[in-house]
């Protein structure tokens, strides 16, 4: 572990403390607070130092995406959303977008990528919202649903089709003709500020829109998507930790029938493959983490393969901790709770189980077929 991703841990685990709770009861994180983790560069940690960020690597970048969610998979959420928003930037953008985005991702604003539409999430071809060119500026009207951290953001990266193409969009979320509408009562996730963004007639300077306008939706949405999956996948091993320690403290201290449950088979066998689950998680995630590092050509499969396992091995871990705990983790609020609910919304984005499994069956016949 590097110096600066161990005070990065630090850190986040100080400020954090022992909050998560309150905020998924009432839905939200204060915004101050969540200013405060972007102007210390824990958001999107990635970002060079040149930019205001920590520039930690993947690996690195991923172990503080799992410590956060372990504490708060909302907080974490927003960590994807603001991390996706800079990954975007800094591989479609030009020098002048670097300069005039990326320090403000690390100085207290706050983004959102768009691209899921209620016709359109994993087809791609289906988008709807259009990005058209008037001159010095461009007009953006469409909608988008569930996007993680839109009630938060400042800024927000839109991708939309451009001619017979697509683009993408920096949007301020203030500008004239946008409309956000938090999406009420989440299954999981509850404070990450999902919600749903309306763009009617909206004006923005057409040097708002990164390079590469015109190409394929999916050469564009590439980027944004591996780096949510990666995100993604580290932040479901970090729910694991969270309920592996939860169960396994509950169950060393719970006893039944003269003694702690964990000598009880059956119990022990849950914490067993809550075990199994974490190290699962976190070895497939490692190796996705290095091949990003590296630029690996089966960087692709691998952050495919991490955001699949991790997710599915989440769901079916918290699922676990809940049984071990029973009545004690059975109450809105507490971490195994909070678990089940988050872990279940990460089987679904940033590309389903099922998408996840038939993009690996592709993977695996033009390897092995």
């Amino acid at each position: 572990m590097t110096e600066t991703l161990a005070e990065a841990i630090a850190l986040s685990g100080d400020l954090i403390g022992d909050a998560p709770e309150s905020w998924d009861r009432a839905g939200r994180i204060p915004v101050p607070f969540v200013r405060a983790m972007g102007t210390k560069g824990l958001l999107c940690a990635e970002v060079p130092a040149e930019f205001g960020g920590l520039g930690l690597s993947s690996l690195d970048n991923g172990e503080l995406t799992a410590h956060v969610g372990s504490l708060c998979s909302s907080l974490r959420s927003l960590m994807t959303s603001q991390g996706m928003a800079a990954w975007t930037l800094r591989r479609l953008g030009s020098p002048s977008h670097h300069e005039a985005f990326l320090p403000r991702l690390t100085d207290g604003g706050l983004a959102a990528v768009a691209f899921s539409e209620s016709g359109a999430g994993s087809d791609l071809s289906a988008m709807r919202t259009r990005i058209v060119p008037d001159g010095d500026s461009v007009v953006v009207d469409g909608a988008k649903v569930w996007i993680t951290g839109a009630a938060y953001a400042d800024l927000l990266v839109v991708f939309g089709t451009y001619g017979s193409g697509a683009a993408v969009v920096v949007v301020p979320a203030d500008a004239p003709g946008v409309r956000i509408e938090p999406v009420p009562d989440p299954l999981g996730c509850r404070a990450a500020g999902h919600a749903d963004i309306a763009f009617s007639s909206v004006r923005v300077p057409a040097a708002n829109v990164l390079p590469g306008a015109g190409q394929p939706p999916a050469l564009l949405v590439t980027a944004a998507l591996a780096y949510g999956r990666m995100s993604v996948a580290w932040g479901c091993t970090g729910i694991l930790r969270a309920c592996l320690s939860a169960a396994a403290r509950h169950a060393a201290s719970r006893e039944q029938f003269g003694r702690p449950i964990a000598e009880h088979q059956l119990v022990a066998r849950h914490l067993a493959e809550l075990v199994v689950a974490e190290q699962t998680a976190t070895r497939v995630c490692e190796h996705a983490g290095r091949c990003w590092d590296s630029g690996s050509p089966e960087m692709v499969t691998a952050v495919l393969l991490a955001k699949h396992v991790s997710a599915t091995q989440a769901v079916r871990g918290a699922s676990r901790a809940v049984q071990v705990l029973a009545s004690a983790g059975a109450r809105d609020g507490h971490v195994v709770a909070r678990a089940h609910r988050d872990a279940k919304l990460m089987e679904i984005i940033e590309g389903s189980s099922e998408i996840c499994q038939l993009a690996l069956a592709r993977s695996a016949l033009a390897v092995w077929g």
